[in-house]
């Protein structure tokens, strides 16, 4: 018996040896890997078009593993991204834009992978009040994109988005200001409301920032200082409704200050013609 169990034994391997044989001849005499990375790269755009883009991206890095020194291996790195991104698989497709520029450093394309990066933590963003890692991710991507390739493609729509997030993050401010505010805990929110001014003076928050710090000033006692921010916001925003408020807190004798145009710079920004009531 155990002899007949050895010979059907040594029958049965060399029978899989013959078939692996002959799977290795018909790979080796099959396409070419470029032929076969073309292939597996045709078979992902084709996934993606039909809205599979898990199977898409597996085809993209597929393409990209059979053939990396081609110029095709970065495309279907950024293809396999853009896959993800696609169906809202953000995670995924950050990680797989991390690896392109960390594995095609200087590539013509990277322009594209930090603006898709840029892209990919702006969509991520659910509640800018509860969350601010999407929004620094996204202005840090952003922002590489604008400075190092200000001609590109994508620039003009990073810019935009750029605006957008400092609006976000002045309203991250502005909510937290307001809570100390009924808190009464008024350094802290002062605190908070100085930084809308400094950091966000572009934004449409400035203008309650400097009313809500005149309140503040003015419910503490600090008259003076309380007026040097009515005052900055009537030069600025006269016709807003904030100041017509902060006006009514300071009291129908107040008269604001009239300051001479002539005196500040039209370049000036907002933040220095603060600076020089405090000078």
């Amino acid at each position: 018996m155990k002899f007949i169990f050895i010979y059907f034994f040594s029958i049965f391997f060399l029978f899989s040896c013959s078939q692996k044989n002959e799977n290795l001849i018909t790979e080796i005499q099959g396409d070419s890997i470029e032929e076969q990375m073309r292939l597996a790269y045709n078979e992902g755009l084709s996934a993606l078009e039909k809205g599979d883009v898990l199977y898409a991206a597996k085809k993209f890095n597929e393409a990209e593993m059979l053939y990396p020194q081609s110029e095709w291996a970065p495309r279907s790195s950024l293809m396999a991204a853009y896959s993800y991104w696609s169906q809202q698989y953000y995670k995924q497709s950050i990680n797989e834009l991390k690896r392109f520029l960390t594995l095609y450093k200087n590539h013509p394309n990277s322009n594209y992978a930090y603006y898709l990066l840029g892209i990919n933590y702006y969509d991520s963003i659910i509640n800018e009040k509860n969350d601010l890692r999407p929004l620094i991710e996204s202005k840090k991507y952003f922002t590489i994109l604008v400075d190092e390739f200000p001609n590109s493609d994508y620039a003009l729509d990073a810019k935009y988005k750029l605006e957008l997030i400092e609006d976000f993050m002045a309203a991250k401010e502005m909510y937290i200001a307001r809570h100390y505010i009924k808190k009464q805990k008024w350094i802290a929110a002062i605190n908070r409301l100085k930084k809308v001014i400094s950091d966000y003076s572009t934004t449409i928050f400035v203008e309650e920032a400097l009313f809500r710090i005149t309140e503040i000033y003015y419910i503490i006692g600090l008259e003076n200082e309380a007026k040097k921010y009515a005052s900055v916001l009537g030069y600025n925003y006269q016709s807003s409704e904030w100041y017509k408020k902060s006006y009514q807190i300071l009291n129908k004798n107040y008269e604001t200050l009239q300051l001479q145009k002539d005196n500040f710079d039209q370049k000036d920004t907002l933040l220095d013609k603060i600076k020089i009531f405090f000078k």
